[in-house]
């Protein structure tokens, strides 16, 4: 079967490089899949869920924002951040979503509304990913909700 080339890059660190079966990523305007061979596209990326498929093994990543480009067979992703489902700390979102949500109802005058939201929308998007991939994994734990 043929092979994707895949690029995911931050401005701190290259986050994931290699041959891929196919990619879902939240691009701005809805969900976007790209198979091998896709035609050339470039389009913004939202904050939510990147699905990749190697060898019918499925990889998951929270990314906040960024661009994406296929060109000749290969997609480049440059986000603002990335986390691979393994690296999120459930209790540290958790604990962003509530300092967040306290914020934003707070009567602080000096509050970022924006950043407070943004804030709130990606640790609701981390731990939604937990919730939604972690459960029945191969080795790993089971996450519920609170």
């Amino acid at each position: 079967m043929s092979k994707l080339k895949l690029e995911i890059v931050t401005a701190e660190k290259s986050v994931f490089s290699g041959e891929v079966d196919s990619l879902t990523a939240p691009a701005h305007s809805g969900e976007i899949g790209v198979l091998p061979n896709h035609a050339p596209f470039l389009t913004m990326i939202d904050s939510g869920e990147i699905r990749v498929v190697i060898n019918n093994e499925e990889t998951f990543m929270v990314v906040s924002g960024g661009f994406l480009e296929v060109m000749q067979n290969k997609v480049t992703i440059l986000a603002d951040t990335v986390e691979r489902l393994e690296e999120i700390d459930q209790e540290r979102a958790q604990e962003s979503l509530v300092k967040a949500q306290q914020k934003l109802n707070s009567k602080d005058s000096d509050v970022d509304f924006e950043r407070v939201l943004a804030s709130i929308r990606k640790s609701q998007i981390r731990l939604n990913l937990v919730n939604k991939r972690r459960k029945n994994r191969p080795g790993k734990p089971n996450v519920s909700s609170s």
